[in-house]
């Protein structure tokens, strides 16, 4: 069973950066696209950023050219490097996997969240 753990939440001040991870751990499967979204206080789950085993990326308007999503391969890994962190960045940031099993059973995986609070 394939698990994603996230860390790298913390306190910043606004204009501040932090790097979030996530490593899948279990029986690796190949993962078609990887993201990370985030849910603030009173608000929805929305994507933050996404990037495709092709290596395409994708981004939140409200997030693009201060965020960059990445990932090690070798590791099962990807990362979140935010830059120029707004206080209305603040939110729990959640990492996401979308693939197929062997058995071409699609499924969606989420980790348990990581705490980004940015201070004005």
């Amino acid at each position: 069973q394939v698990q994603l753990v996230e860390s790298g939440g913390d306190l910043v001040q606004a204009g501040g950066s932090l790097r979030l991870s996530c490593r899948a751990s279990g029986v690796i499967y190949r993962f078609n696209t990887m993201g990370w979204y985030r849910q603030g206080p009173g608000k929805q789950r929305e994507l933050v950023a996404s990037i495709t085993d092709g290596g395409s990326t994708n981004y939140a308007d409200s997030v693009r050219g201060r965020f960059t999503i990445f990932r090690d391969n070798a590791k099962s890994t990807w990362f979140l490097q935010m830059n120029n962190l707004k206080p209305e960045d603040t939110a729990v940031y959640y990492c996401n996997a979308e693939g197929k099993s062997p058995s071409l059973t699609p499924f969606i995986l989420w980790g348990q969240g990581t705490q980004v609070t940015v201070s004005s």
